[in-house]
């Protein structure tokens, strides 16, 4: 074999951010009691490997041998610098109180999949895998995302697997539906689709046509109103996805995506200098 040819790339992202999780990093090793010059990267380093994996979906093996570090390694430093992020990342009520003092009269609540590898694994419906998304047909997980008017993401979900509808895995996360409720008041509202349909008495919801009877204009009228305030928060999952090439194909266990989202949510927010 011909000797490799070495190039020169530069991140799509901020040095301020990769210098922000390096802090955090750093900060995790002073907390483990790591000693210097104990780890084969420094927090530099290592968040400048976390950071490639997030924009440009670098594969783990060329980040271990780039970084002249074993697989093991990679995949351990790249799961740190994801928990550390994750950790940063605002809670739903802490994020619903900065939306109301930023003056946002509504906020949006949307389901996305995050496609991962296919895993085999038995869901309650025989002979369909727990993670498929018959909606999508494919593999991933289930992430909720609340948004600001604009469509900018202020908060996200753990992950559920992709078979659970939008209604489903809204209910199954603590406090999501609660903390929305206290949200909503004569001057605020919560505005989803009709994969919300069931929780109608709380969210603002698309009015869905009787059998046989069609809708009247005037709940066409609603509808078409409904739709266009709410198209932007298709905003916030393409922002998520377009920014962080990760997220269009996790390559890790699905249960991580709702961490993985999360770190790239933290990572947003610090680039932009912007959580609500």
């Amino acid at each position: 074999m011909s000797d490799p040819v070495t190039y020169t790339a530069v991140l799509p992202i901020g040095e301020h951010t990769v210098a922000y999780l390096a802090r955090l990093l750093a900060a995790q090793r002073c907390r483990r009691g790591t000693r210097p010059r104990r780890r084969a990267l420094t927090p530099f380093a290592q968040a400048v490997l976390v950071i490639r994996w997030f924009c440009d979906a670098t594969r783990v093996r060329h980040l271990a041998r780039d970084n002249a570090i074993s697989t093991a390694t990679t995949y351990r430093y790249l799961h740190e610098g994801i928990d550390v992020l994750a950790s940063a990342a605002p809670g739903l009520h802490g994020a619903l109180l900065a939306a109301r003092l930023a003056g946002h009269t509504h906020v949006h609540l949307d389901g996305t999949l995050i496609a991962t590898d296919r895993c085999r694994a038995l869901g309650p419906t025989a002979g369909v895998d727990l993670w498929w998304s018959g909606k999508h047909h494919r593999h991933g997980g289930n992430v909720q995302v609340v948004s600001a008017p604009d469509g900018w993401p202020l908060w996200t979900s753990p992950g559920r697997p992709g078979r659970e509808h939008d209604v489903t895995c809204a209910r199954a996360h603590p406090g999501l539906l609660e903390d929305l409720d206290h949200w909503i008041d004569d001057d605020h509202a919560a505005l989803g689709d009709l994969g919300y349909e069931g929780e109608a008495h709380r969210l603002t919801v698309p009015i869905k046509p009787i059998p046989a009877g069609g809708r009247t204009v005037d709940q066409r009228t609603v509808n078409s109103l409904h739709s266009a305030t709410r198209a932007l928060a298709e905003r916030a999952n393409a922002l998520l996805k377009t920014t962080f090439a990760t997220l269009q194909r996790v390559t890790l266990c699905p249960w991580r995506t709702g961490a993985i989202t999360a770190a790239a949510l933290v990572l947003l927010h610090t680039e932009y200098d912007r959580t609500t």
